[in-house]
């Protein structure tokens, strides 16, 4: 079977508007600096991704590569001809190409951290899912438009694109979403791929910083899971409260506000996402705090009531506070600031259920909730480890509450019994991989950084309300 292709057969396929991809395997920027109009930039990393992006192309379509000389596009098109594609190359690659190159005018990838810029800053981006729609539904980005991968390769699905809007492409690792920029290059639109999907949008961390008087507090979201961490400092030094990865960001955070981290703390045993508290203490050369009335097998400082911590010129008061975990601690910095964990979140209250102990753990949920955080002056400011969908910021971008607005959530406002009872009816769906999250947080059984990311795919669901 011959699959070479000549440029002048090329030129007829793009005149003729064929159903053809035309894929350009170079170097993205060799890729950006001058290609054939209507190509995308292909580029695979390992055999594994290009398998998957082969299975993803429809297989009626006709694949032509280009490459430098034509060497490297030729032995992936033979590849592809044995799968079954009608896979075919240009000869002598690039080089022979005669007609026009164009230039793109924007990059063909674009990861996490410069997407979450981009949208901070109310860029022209268009967020396209092309995941299915259950997969959607399940977990998103907001904002986001889903049109699914088998369906944009119709033409009449394109319609619904803007034209003049930078088109990002998503899904869950990466895979579909560079071949979603395929389908749209066939038709003239640029796009560019989320690098990693899904699952390493779930890893991108943004600092907000709040002063008052003699207190930083810096408040650290998982973007993609709602994910809330603070560091916290006084005089130079910082103690960390629940981190994640990735780990390093806590460092260049603390550095960028004048602020040594020497402490870190976990509040309790995190059943949806891996937490970052051991390796933050080793990187930093810092101290490690853990729960002395949690299951831990991880050498730390063991805390518990009545603890205070020593940082700067300022201390944390260690309160505990079960009901989402039977050893959970929450802090207390000048009778002002309460770091809760996840008892109490700006729109509901921590799960009293993930340890298969509801009702017991609810009563005691009531009972930390109404005896110990909301006995706190009306204008304390309480931050949660979590926030849910939907729930927006203060003025500042800091998310927390305060006793007085927390009063006024629908379930603190139930008799104990009543709380119980409605608390534990409440269904929730239980985070992702949550029973093997918690084994690796009490160092049971080890993971790998580069698995974090599939590990913590998904919604955060630590929280209930009504």
């Amino acid at each position: 079977m011959n699959i070479e292709i000549t440029p002048e057969e090329l030129t007829q396929v793009l005149q003729n508007k064929s159903n053809a991809l035309i894929l350009d395997i170079r170097a993205k920027e060799n890729y950006m600096n001058g290609h054939i109009s209507g190509a995308a930039n292909a580029v695979c990393h390992s055999m594994q991704q290009k398998q998957v992006i082969m299975s993803k192309i429809p297989p009626n379509m006709k694949v032509i590569l280009i490459d430098g000389d034509g060497t490297e596009a030729k032995q992936n098109a033979t590849m592809m001809a044995r799968f079954g594609f009608d896979a075919h190359y240009l000869k002598d690659g690039i080089k022979s190409w005669e007609g026009e190159l164009v230039k793109s005018t924007q990059d063909t990838t674009i990861s996490g951290d410069t997407l979450w810029e981009s949208i901070k800053q109310n860029s022209d981006v268009f967020l396209l899912d092309v995941r299915e729609p259950q997969e959607f539904a399940e977990f998103k980005i907001p904002g986001a438009v889903n049109i699914p991968l088998s369906q944009l390769f119709m033409p009449s699905s394109q319609t619904q694109l803007p034209k003049d809007k930078k088109i990002v492409t998503i899904c869950s690792h990466g895979n579909r979403s560079m071949v979603a920029t395929f389908a749209l290059a066939q038709n003239g639109l640029e796009s560019t791929s989320l690098v990693g999907g899904m699952s390493l949008w779930n890893q991108v961390l943004g600092a907000t910083v709040l002063k008052e008087n003699d207190t930083t507090i810096i408040q650290v979201e998982k973007i993609g899971k709602g994910c809330l961490s603070h560091i916290i400092g006084s005089n130079g030094e910082a103690v960390v409260i629940d981190p994640t990865y990735p780990t390093k960001r806590y460092i260049e955070f603390a550095q960028k506000e004048g602020l040594k981290i020497t402490k870190v703390i976990d509040t309790h045993q995190h059943a949806d996402h891996v937490s970052a508290a051991k390796d933050l203490a080793q990187m930093a050369g810092a101290k490690l705090y853990l729960s002395k009335l949690e299951e831990y097998r991880i050498e730390s400082e063991k805390i518990e009531d009545g603890n205070t911590i020593q940082f700067g010129t300022k201390q944390l008061r260690v309160i505990h506070t079960p009901g989402h975990t039977p050893g959970g601690m929450s802090f207390i910095l000048d009778d002002k600031y309460v770091f809760s964990g996840d008892i109490l979140f700006v729109e509901g209250i921590g799960r009293p259920d993930l340890r298969d102990q509801a009702e017991e753990f609810a009563a005691k949920l009531y009972d930390t909730l109404h005896n110990k955080i909301l006995k706190f002056g009306d204008d304390a400011k309480i931050f949660p480890t979590h926030h849910g969908e939907g729930v927006s910021p203060t003025k500042g971008g800091i998310f927390y509450t305060t006793v007085q607005n927390a009063k006024k959530l629908p379930l603190l406002d139930l008799g104990q019994a009543e709380f119980v009872s409605k608390v534990v009816s409440i269904t929730t769906p239980r985070p992702m991989n949550y029973s093997m999250i918690i084994k690796i947080n009490k160092g049971v059984i080890p993971i790998a950084p580069e698995q974090i990311p599939d590990l913590e795919m998904g919604p955060n669901r630590c929280s209930i309300r009504m």
